[in-house]
């Protein structure tokens, strides 16, 4: 199907087909001087206007006149929170009739749009399908959250300082795991179809056909998108090569600057550590069994069996970088890592995934 052009005064048509459907559209929006996504009703709240600037430990937003929403990059929200919950209560357990009553929690999630969904966190969500949906026991919440969603992706056009997507080959334009596709340009979308619910949508609106003009704007946008991206990772597996440097003296410097937060952990579209713990109420009359996101940062994270995996910080950004850039090729036959640069911008530090990459594999040999 040739791509087609909706303007952008008939966004709001798209939006309230969703609606009309029973979709909950969550889309981004301005939010505690973020851009954030949100449920929205109408094409008004999204970000007109609104631009980012982003850089190591830094996030800014500012307006112009542009006519564009979406003429921004990435904020520190990922679509993750809306199929994984940051906290949620797995089961519960009441004192009932002289027994002990465990009742699992299971939720009834409203079926999602996502709109504006960038290419970077759809391969993060591929990701995380593979995580808790892909393994021998599937996880019952994330899958009831993923159930019934529909996806519109825009193409990245104005990636952030921090971003380095085309380095790892899932950006700035979105080629699988959505809907539909959309590439901004001031007067509207190019727009393309992946799933013959996405071809239903857009043939509801009668859309006409983009012109060649039109295609090859789009294209040239998307092309100059990965052409300004000045950071990269320099492969797309470096297992062997950072394994083989668990000794490295750059861990120790890394550390005398890492606060361990787990800030790159939280904004982190990939990541899925997460723990339990039960929170009984005050009256002993039963108890909550919750799940939380966590973080390879946390001191409880690494602590078994009555002594700390890893006491210091440099083993802990150790197993973070690791983790994501080497062993997930083990466990997930790629990288963790998609190029969104939301770890650099959200670490109070400015501590740079891609610059402290460069260094480890800067010199011939640290074998540990």
């Amino acid at each position: 199907m040739a791509p087609l052009f909706l303007p952008h005064p008939r966004l709001d048509e798209l939006i309230r087909l969703l609606l009309a459907q029973g979709f909950a559209v969550i889309g981004p929006r301005v939010r505690e001087g973020m851009i954030a996504y949100g449920e929205i009703a109408a094409a008004a709240e999204l970000p007109w206007g609104w631009h980012d600037a982003q850089g190591p430990g830094f996030y800014r937003l500012t307006r112009s006149d542009a006519p564009r929403c979406f003429a921004w990059a990435n904020g520190p929200q990922a679509i993750k929170p809306f199929l994984f919950a940051p906290q949620e209560t797995l089961w519960r357990a009441e004192k009932k009739d002289g027994c002990l009553v465990f009742t699992p929690v299971t939720p009834a999630p409203r079926p999602l749009a996502f709109l504006g969904v960038r290419a970077c966190d759809l391969a993060a969500a591929t990701i995380q399908d593979r995580v808790f949906l892909g393994q021998a026991v599937v996880d019952p919440y994330y899958a009831a959250r993923s159930e019934e969603l529909f996806v519109i992706s825009v193409n990245c056009t104005h990636p952030a300082a921090t971003c380095f997507c085309a380095s790892t080959g899932d950006g700035p334009q979105a080629t699988a795991g959505f809907d539909i596709s959309l590439t901004e340009l001031d007067d509207g979308f190019l727009a393309e179809v992946g799933t013959q619910a996405g071809r239903d949508l857009l043939a509801a609106l009668h859309l006409a056909p983009a012109t060649a003009a039109q295609q090859a704007e789009a294209a040239q946008a998307l092309a100059h998108a990965a052409q300004v991206q000045t950071r990269a990772l320099p492969g797309r597996n470096l297992a062997a090569a950072l394994f083989s440097r668990l000794e490295h003296p750059r861990w120790d410097w890394v550390a005398q600057r890492c606060l361990a937060c787990g800030n790159c952990t939280q904004v982190c579209p990939t990541c899925f550590c997460h723990a339990e713990e039960d929170r009984p109420a005050l009256d002993g009359s039963g108890t909550v069994h919750e799940r939380r996101w966590d973080s390879c940062f946390s001191a409880g994270h690494a602590w078994l069996h009555g002594f700390q995996v890893r006491p210091e910080i440099r083993h802990r950004y150790r197993q973070w970088l690791l983790h994501k850039l080497a062993g997930w090729h083990e466990q997930f036959g790629r990288s963790g890592c998609v190029g969104c640069g939301r770890c650099i911008a959200a670490c109070p530090v400015g501590i740079d995934l891609t610059e402290e990459v460069a260094a480890l594999l800067a010199e011939a040999d640290h074998g540990g």
